[in-house]
Order: structure tokens, then sequence, then C-alpha cells
């Protein structure tokens, strides 16, 4: 998602305690909860606000400026889990975004709107805590924010979500605020309490010391004593050299339940009396079901129902296993709609003729390009194509739902937990204060998860029954009817002078508008901001630039956000585009960039870097081998990547991968090497493989046998260098799949002198 509105987890930390305890109603297997139970407490109208806590101990409330002036909303007499924090609050005032508990057992817990879906974040956003709060990281629970646009936006977003590489950018300064806030506060309290200056005294491992006294007292005996005092205003934060946490490499918090299994993804729900569905969606796009035939599927032992929808039919059994004999005895036909003749060729023709013919958004307009071509000794074009593609989480799609009369709850994994509530609005009639969402860890997001399109269907069909019932996707149903990476087409042109230097640059990028219906606030004047993120904003000096776009829908394929979002479709065409200027004037590649980022000096630390620790230069390659970089600024990060390859016939093994990360001040560098490696490896199956096809307006793909994915013999040495700043910190958990294409693209051409513009490059070489 795009940066400024879109710049584009839920997880547990350490034990049980950060999941939660499971409701007595709900059976074992509930999942976390949704929040700590705050009391129905006045907030103090300030950015830091101070309360008592159900039970007894410290609550805080913080702050970050809202989007614009009127949407905040105050706290004072409002229950921050019930909902009805509605009341608009005085200019100036700002909305809470999140909050801290200490009990009288000290025990600290953090509630926090983003969830975790393997990036790590319920491991480095509690590092920011303890930091300033001076305790221990593994006294710090998490627990997942209810769902509450007006308490839980993240203004980097504009809304409740978890995308775009935001969440160590959304919490670093009001996190550590946060902590150092309570730590002043029970500073203060100690003092009060013996009576001496609180200059005098200081905190450290959960407690405060005065050590000219010699007395100490732990943050659980201070908590009601602070909860009473004001909350100071303006705290300072630690400076960076004094950090103990922030900048260490803390082992992932979430690791032993994941390894032991107890950890809670929706895919594990288990609820009483509950059933499950067996879907079967209509194959082409935009059609509906017209009739079932299911006279036999009573035959089958466990099955309890059939119930259709607009657009499918779900068999009910008492387990998986009945549900799916009983969908496979159905006679099902469809209405298919006009999209059944759908294809390939027409969805790229509509592009190309777009290209050609369409009035463009400009995104980016700089000196003038007709002149600077008219000046120019040499012209390059080219057009780039990258492909639909799929997002194919581990975890299947899933949702599970129990629609009642009175109420709904709904169990799954999502990055956006107030659309779901939305959703289920909409579908079930009921008033937002009677859904409630159970968020759990997700196993795998990529952006597939910021969409509702799976609780819509469960929705659909718990309305239909009395009980709660699981949905499943099969891999066939989540590849075929997923929304998908659109498809682009970029027209590209550069002007050079007779030293090869671009003095034009054109370029025109082609197709769907993902924040036209995502978020449709951003898409203003035909400009969709994602779909040009990093084409309209290279590191490069380029003296006369046009960047534009043309928005064209491909019909009733349902388009969405995936890993890497904007930058991940315009690094791949910008970058291999330089390395045709650098063979068209006959320069090193890497030198070429170099003498284009002079105003850009953190791209061009990492660019150094990269290639130093890569050996660029420094030795020959063997032949049928080849070696290609690339440099990307985006979602507030500098990256370069060098990929090393071997092509023999038409078959490309990735021997290597150097990256260099420039992305601020480090949180954990074991999250970020982790991310950066994961980024890479999904990066390199899109590259060399992944592609959604549409034939007789299907999707020709079914499973990973021809939706192939990366495997573990085939993963390269993968280097990942931190290059030290005191920038404030940026995204880590797209960037890596934004770089690697074109870095691996052009490592090919290095090897085969074929310049390959379309991806996966690796069917590109068995045609080339």
């Amino acid at each position: 998602m795009s940066r400024g509105l879109l710049d584009a987890q839920n997880g547990a930390s350490g034990a049980r305690a950060a999941t939660g305890a499971a409701s007595d109603a709900n059976g074992p297997h509930d999942g976390p909860h949704n929040g700590p139970h705050f009391s129905r407490r006045a907030f103090l109208k300030f950015s830091a606000t101070v309360g008592v806590a159900a039970g007894g101990g410290l609550l805080l409330g913080f702050s970050m400026p809202a989007l614009s002036q009127g949407q905040g909303q105050a706290l004072a007499g409002k229950s921050v889990i019930g909902g009805d924090a509605s009341e608009p609050a005085p200019a100036g005032v700002f909305a809470p975004d999140a909050f801290i508990q200490i009990d009288n057992a000290g025990k600290v817990t953090l509630v926090i709107p983003k969830v975790e879906m393997g990036q790590g974040v319920y491991t480095s956003i509690p590092m920011l805590i303890a930091e300033e709060l001076e305790v221990p990281l593994d006294s710090v629970t998490v627990d997942h924010a209810p769902p509450d646009e007006k308490l839980f936006t993240d203004p980097l977003l504009g809304g409740q979500l978890t995308g775009g590489s935001t969440s160590i950018r959304y919490a670093w300064e009001p996190m550590r605020k946060a902590g150092a806030t309570a730590r002043v506060l029970l500073i203060n309290a100690a003092a009060q309490q013996w009576q001496v200056d609180p200059a005098t005294c200081h905190a450290q491992a959960g407690q405060v010391i005065h050590p000219a006294s010699n007395r100490s007292i732990g943050y659980g005996q201070l908590v009601d004593a602070a909860a009473k005092l004001p909350a100071p205003q303006n705290v300072p934060l630690k400076d960076p050299k004094d950090f103990r946490i922030i900048g260490t490499a803390v082992k992932r918090l979430d690791s032993p339940e994941k390894v032991d299994g107890t950890a809670l993804f929706g895919l594990d729900v288990r609820l009483p009396d509950m059933v499950y569905a067996a879907i079967a969606t209509c194959p082409v796009f935009g059609g509906t079901l017209a009739s079932v035939d299911d006279s036999n599927v009573k035959k089958i032992a466990g099955v309890r129902q059939v119930v259709k929808v607009d657009n499918a039919v779900a068999v009910i059994g008492d387990h998986t296993w009945a549900a799916r004999r009983g969908l496979a005895t159905l006679d099902i036909k469809w209405n298919e709609g006009p999209d059944a003749k759908l294809s390939m060729k027409q969805i790229v023709d509509d592009l190309a003729n777009a290209a050609d013919h369409g009035t463009g958004a400009v995104a980016r307009k700089d000196g003038d390009v007709a002149k600077g071509f008219s000046d120019a000794k040499t012209r390059v074009d080219a057009v780039y194509q990258q492909p639909f593609l799929a997002h194919a989480t581990m975890e299947p799609v899933n949702c599970t739902v129990h629609v009642r009369p009175d109420g709904c709850d709904i169990w799954l994994g999502t990055q956006v937990p107030t659309r779901i509530v939305d959703t289920a609005v909409k579908l079930t009639g009921l008033p937002a204060e009677k859904i409630t969402v159970h968020n759990h860890l997700l196993g795998g997001g990529f952006g597939r998860r910021l969409e509702t399109d799976m609780a819509a269907q469960a929705l659909k069909i718990g309305k239909q029954l009395g009980t709660p019932v699981k949905v499943v996707w099969t891999r066939e149903e989540d590849i075929q009817h997923d929304m998908y990476r659109p498809y682009y087409y970029d027209k590209i042109s550069a002007g050079l002078d007779a030293n090869g230097k671009p003095v034009a640059w054109q370029h025109r990028i082609v197709g769907s508008s993902i924040m036209a219906r995502f978020a449709p606030p951003a898409f203003q004047h035909g400009l969709d901001p994602d779909a040009v993120e990093v084409s309209a904003d290279l590191p490069y000096d380029l003296p006369n630039q046009l960047v534009d776009y043309v928005r064209q829908e491909p019909h009733a394929v349902p388009t969405a956000f995936w890993r890497g979002v904007g930058p991940t479709r315009g690094t791949f065409v910008v970058e291999s585009f330089i390395d045709e200027l650098a063979a068209q004037a006959k320069v090193d590649p890497v030198k070429y960039r170099r003498d284009l980022l002079g105003k850009s000096p953190r791209a061009l630390n990492v660019l150094d870097t990269a290639t130093r620790a890569a050996g660029w230069g420094s030795t020959s390659l063997p032949s049928g081998q080849g070696r290609g970089v690339s440099v990307m600024n985006a979602f507030g990060s500098f990256f370069s990547m060098v990929a090393d390859v071997t092509v023999e016939q038409g078959e490309v093994t990735v021997n290597r991968v150097v990256c260099a990360v420039d992305c601020g001040m480090v949180v954990n560098p074991n999250t970020i090497e982790a991310q950066v490696q994961g980024g890479i490896i999904f990066g390199i199956t899109a590259a060399l493989y992944s592609e959604i096809t549409i034939r007789d307006g299907r999707v020709e793909q079914n499973n990973f046998t021809d939706y192939r994915m990366l495997r573990i013999d085939q993963t390269p040495s993968i280097e990942v260098h931190i290059v030290k700043s005191t920038e404030a910190p940026g995204g880590i958990g797209e960037p890596g799949t934004a770089a690697l294409a074109p870095a691996l693209a052009n490592a090919i051409y290095a090897a085969t002198g074929k310049r390959l513009r379309q991806l996966p490059v690796g069917n590109q070489l068995q045609t080339a």
C-alpha cells in the first residue's frame, strides 16, 4: 500500500498469557481474547492518559496525531472495549492508539492493533516498551486490540490494519513514549511514598531504586498509587547510546509455541457443536449458482445439509471428510455469466490498447521531456509485463462463524478486524456492538488477509445454520478464487546523451487500481498512488521525467495487494530498464547507477555495501553464470541486492543473493534478517515460476503442482548486511520481495545475453 495513506499481523508474544485464556462458553480452543478488561473509567484528554485498571493496577493510554483535525476521538467516560467512544473530540485532542496495563503483580500487558503473521512484531513492539519502561522483555505480554477504528487507527495507513511494512514505523515513537511515561509515573509514585526527590530515583528491571537510602520497590506495589497521579507530558526518551534492548538480537517470543504446536491459528479453532463446510464456488469469474442436484448427498454418513449461496454451494458435515465426500456427490450447474470466454489474450490486448491510446493520470512531471528526447543521441524503448499472482499462504483461507439472532462471533486470522466487523454488519443486519471478532495468528498474510471475502462467504453460510460452522477452502479453491496481484503492462522509454546518461525518461504504467476499490479516497483524479510507487520517486538524478498511470480493469478478475505491493512491480521495471541503459551505454551496471545516485547518499551506500560484499568486479564468473544488481528506496528503507545465477538448458539456479539494508534504526536485527530472507525467497518464487493465467473465464492453475513454489534444496545462500543508521526506522517486511526480481533478471541477462522483460522469467527462458 502506498506511503502516506496505505504505505503498505494476530499472534502471541511468548507464553499463553499473550494469547489469553479461552472463554468457558467457547471451549478450550477459543483463542486469543479481544483485549484486556479495562474498566469504564474517564481518561484525561491529553497525549498521555492514566487510569485504574479493573481489579487494580495502572492503565496508560497514549496517542498519535490524528489523520486530520476532528478525526480524534475522546475517551472521556467511554469504554475502550465497548465500542461506544463515538463523541468527536475538541480540536487538538489526539486519538489514543494503544494502551499499557501494569497489574499489581508487575505484569505489563500491551494491547496493540497490529497482528502477527510471521513478521515478528509481537517481539519487536514489546521491545520498544520494555526498553523505556525498564522491565525485562519477558515480563511484557501482548493482547490483540479489539476492532475499533476510532481508537486504533494507524496514521500511516488510515485505518486499523496491518500491512505496508508499517508496524515498527507506526510504533517506534509512541510505544517508547508510553513506556517512558509509565516509568516516570512509577518513579514519581515511589518518590512520593518515600518523600524524596524523584530525580534521586531511577528505574531498573521492574523496580524503582533510591540509591541514597538503598531502598527499592517493585512496579506492582506502585501501580495503584501511580494510577492516581497526573500523566507527565513530553517525557524525554532514551538516547540510543543507552539502549539495552533495542538493537539487540532477541529471539522471537512466539517461537516456542509455534514449535510445540500450542500456537493458535484460525485453522485451529474448535468449538462445541461445530460443523464443517466444504465449498464449491463457481469456477468462472462473476458466475453464479444455477442449480444443484443433491439427491445422493444424504447417503454419505456425517452429512448434515446442503447450503446454497449466490455463487457457491456448501455441504455441511460433522467433520471435514464427510463434507468433502458429500460435495463430490453433487451435480452442480453454473450460470457462467458474460466473462465465460475471457482469456489472457483479451486481458493483455486491453492493457496494450490502453497503454497506446489511454489518457494517463500524471504521477510525476519534471522538466521538458519532449525536448529531452529531441536532444538525445539515443532512444531506448521497452515494454514490461508482470502476471497475475496468487498469495498461496501456507495456512489456507478459513473462517469460523456462529451467527445467532442476538449476535455473531467470527474466528479467523485477519489483517483488517474492523473491516470484518463491517462485513458482518452488512450481511447479518446486526449492529456492530453485537459482532465479536476473535483474531488469531496468521499463517501467512502477504495481503491476502487484508480482504474479507472469506468471512463474507462463511457468514452467508452461517446465517442458514444454527450452530458454529468452520469454512476451510481447499488449496484449489484458494488458488482459483484468490484476489490477485494485478497484471501490469508498462511502456518505458529513455533518451540518452552522447555519454549514455539519461536526459529524458518516460514511463506509463497500465493496470488495475486496487486503491479505487480498497481505499477510494486515495484514488484521486485517475491516479492510483500504489501503482506508481517507486516508479514516480526514483533515487536517480533524471532531469526530465514523465510518469503516468492508466487504469485498465481486467474484466471480472478481482485484484488485491500482494507482498511488496506497488514497489514490487515498479522496481522490477525501472531497475531492469536501468540495466538496459547501462548495456546500451556499454557501462558497468554498478558504475552506471553510482553515477546517477549523487543526490541519494543512502541509496549509494547500500549499493556500495552490497556490491562490495558480493565481490562485484573482483572475479569473473564461468560461462552460463551471471550476476545482477538492483537498488530500491521504498517503505522508508533503502535496499540493494546482488544475485548470482546459473542458467542451464533454460532452467535458472539462484546460487547466492547478497542484500544490503538501510532501514534506519534497528529494533531487532534477527527480525530484519529473517524478514529479508523470507522476502527474497518469496520473490525468487514469483520471479521464476509464479503466474496465474485465465482461460474461458477460469483460473488454469489449481495447486502447487502448477503454481510452483521454490523448494528447500533450491534456496540460495542469502547474506543480509544491515547498514548502521540513525534515521527513524523504515519498513522491512516487504522490501526484500520488491527488490529481488530485477537483480535476478539482470543476472540472467549477464549469463545469457537475453533481456527478459516479462515475468515469470522461467517461462520466458523456455520460449526465448
